[in-house]
């Protein structure tokens, strides 16, 4: 059974054109301009990426050679040149918007800070200028385990500036989880603080740090301590230090070390399928400029705004669009340390009134669990300033897309449905908002320089509209990872192999429409064969989140010895948790809607019901953990990134 019989199952024919409000004001505000810069870059792939290179980063030495590919599928970009992507992001900065706002936060119990880009340059030279005090030094691996709070910020460019190679393993991750990552990077230093504050409650960094360092971790020399939460920490002689003291008397000043452009800037590691955890590598100059143009066209970042992205910084989405992305424009960038639902489900909204926030970019799974919530909520408070939407993580199911639009954006605000990896290290697949009309559910077409296309289980490109297949991108991109830290060759097998490293292999199913608008259908392991037919999950549960009384559902197969594979769902309704004979009721009516909704194939075998999904911190549903629920099988699997593990009981159905 070959990926081009993938089904398509879901049917959304409706769209959104930008107002001509939004698109009067817009970078890029009509669809002809649009095109012209995408054909320009198809003409030309190296050439264009040159030509930004040259326009939006300031670079210490100029480049002369744009792309590397004798090493395919290692390549490089901007071979020769250096540059420094702290000095990018702030000094560059400085002269024309120092006393600019660089960083708002927010804490959980309502704390607030705004710090300029003088602030925020001052901030970053002296902890830059404590790292190498302690014999931090260009090419040294640093790992960061901090809450979400602006040192966090502060750490990963103070190893910017001095050449150091940063990791930031998020703050939810357990000691063992964080012992793995250290080891496998090497690091020599360990930023963290003495604990953050989330759900009311204090998360105790320090101390797994000295769990984990218990355990093993003999590279690491020195442990920087913040102190944020005010919980009693252990302090190890000779290898501890608070923040406070380490850059108390330093310099305010630090000179930049000049890289170059294809110098490790970080390791991010990402859960693998052999369960060893991938530490995706990433460059300095290709990323950088992939943070500026993603910036630039999907957000259309102007310099007024007042952005939030309300990822954490353990996760790329935290690197690309809370850290480097923002700054590197000069623009102004929104943390909040907490949980959405803290004191209750107006927080977020709260925090975008308060701070006039004018583009919002969450995820999928934070959207549904507030429209759950209901109304109430969000029209409680002055959204007005918004301007314009954004998702990510997954797929947005249509009924969540309108709710978004309806209910937060007012009908006026676009929303850009961005597609992207770790490992892309920025947008691919995003509509840009002042050119590109949307559909409910799609992440509608690459953006310029991006080669990507939707091919058979032979690599060829499939041109039947609607027909699924494996994502690909055909061509290099700068922004793209270089290797698995450590690891070249699973590197190649990973993402390479498949089409005998012709393709950079996505994972993730997909479909293209008559229009040529980009559909996801899951990944490739999520994709159910179902009595010889084979069905994305995303479609499945969009079907059953369709239903008025469903909030949130998420699909899993399990082995049935006649269909093949047989769908599980778990379903979060509007409500109470149903029980019982209205529990079986429901579950009818669900079968019945889905077999009405996209046909009787698509019907749920079981329906099991929980107040909430099993989500990591950064609104990601750990479907590997529902697979091995629907099996009946042993969880062994790290569970401790979930925001709530007692949810598990209720999913496996003891509660």
């Amino acid at each position: 059974m070959t990926q081009e019989n993938i089904e398509s199952i879901l049917t959304e024919d409706r769209i959104f054109a930008p107002s001509e409000a939004f698109r009067s004001k817009a970078r890029i505000n009509n669809r002809a301009d649009y095109d012209a810069l995408r054909a320009r870059a198809e003409k030309d792939h190296e050439g264009f990426w040159a030509e930004l290179a040259k326009s939006e980063i300031d670079w210490h030495k100029p480049f002369t050679k744009t792309l590397d590919s004798s090493r395919a599928p290692h390549f490089s970009w901007f071979t020769d040149g250096e540059l420094n992507i702290s000095y990018n992001c702030i000094d560059r900065h400085l002269k024309d918007k120092g006393d600019k706002t660089a960083i708002i936060f927010e804490g959980e119990k309502g704390d607030t800070r705004r710090i300029t880009y003088k602030e925020l340059h001052k901030n970053v030279c002296q902890f830059a200028n404590a790292l190498k005090a302690k014999g931090i030094k260009k090419g040294d691996r640093v790992v960061i385990y901090m809450p979400m709070v602006p040192e966090a910020a502060v750490a990963m460019h103070a190893c910017a500036r001095i050449g150091a190679v940063h990791s930031v393993v998020f703050g939810g991750f357990s000691a063992e989880s964080l012992k793995d990552r250290i080891e496998d990077a090497g690091a020599r230093a360990l930023i963290t603080a003495d604990g953050g504050t989330r759900g009311g409650k204090v998360v105790p960094l320090k101390a797994a740090c000295d769990e984990a360092l218990g355990k093993g971790c003999k590279t690491i020399e020195t442990v920087f301590v913040l102190k944020r939460a005010g919980n009693d920490v252990a302090m190890k002689n000779g290898r501890d230090i608070w923040w406070s003291d380490a850059t108390k008397g330093q310099a305010e000043t630090c000179e930049p070390e000049w890289v170059n452009s294809e110098h490790p800037l970080f390791l991010l590691y990402t859960s693998g399928s052999t369960g060893k955890p991938k530490g995706i590598q990433h460059s300095t100059g290709g990323y950088l400029l992939g943070t500026i143009v993603t910036m630039n066209w999907v957000f259309d970042i102007q310099e007024n705004d007042i952005y939030w992205c309300t990822a954490d910084v353990g996760w790329i989405t935290g690197h690309s669009y809370v850290a480097y992305g923002p700054l590197a424009v000069g623009g102004t960038a929104l943390m909040y340390e907490g949980a959405p639902v803290i004191p209750d489900a107006g927080r977020f909204w709260k925090i975008c009134q308060d701070h006039k926030v004018t583009i919002f970019y969450t995820a999928p799974t934070a959207i549904r669990a507030l429209m759950k919530a209901g109304d109430d909520y969000p029209n409680k408070y002055d959204l007005s300033s918004i301007r314009l939407l954004g998702t990510v993580g997954e797929p947005i199911n249509p009924e969540a897309w309108i709710w978004y639009h309806e209910v937060i954006g007012k009908e006026r605000c676009p929303i850009v449905d961005t597609w992207w990896q770790t490992e892309t290290g920025a947008n691919v697949i995003a509509p840009v908002p002042g050119a590109v009309d949307t559909k409910p559910g799609s992440c509608t077409i690459p953006l310029p320089g991006m080669a990507v296309d939707v091919v058979d289980d032979a690599g060829n490109s499939i041109s039947t509209p609607d027909r699924g297949g494996y994502l690909v991108i055909r061509k290099p991109w700068p922004f793209m990872l270089r290797t698995i830290w450590g690891d070249d060759q699973r590197y190649i097998d990973t993402y390479w192999g498949k089409f005998n490293n012709r393709y950079y292999v996505a994972g993730d199913s997909c479909r293209r429409d008559k229009d040529g608008y980009f559909w996801i259908m899951g990944r490739i392991d999520d994709v159910l064969n179902v009595s010889g037919h084979r069905l994305g999950t995303m479609e499945v549960e969009s079907a059953l989140v369709a239903h008025e009384r469903v909030a949130e559902a998420a699909v899993v197969g399990r082995p049935d010895d006649i269909k093949g594979e047989a769908i599980f769902a778990f379903v979060v309704i509007r409500g109470p948790r149903p029980q019982g004979s209205e529990a079986d009721k429901l579950t009818k009516e669900l079968r019945d809607w889905v077999a009405k909704e996209i046909g009787p194939i698509a019907k749920p075998d079981d329906i099991r019901y929980a107040d909430n999904l099993p989500k990591t911190r950064s609104g990601k549903i750990m479907r590997r953990l529902l697979r091995t629920i629907a099996k009946g099988e042993e969880i062994t699997q790290d569970i401790s990134t979930l925001e709530n593990e007692d949810i598990v009981k209720q999913l496996q159905g003891e509660m």
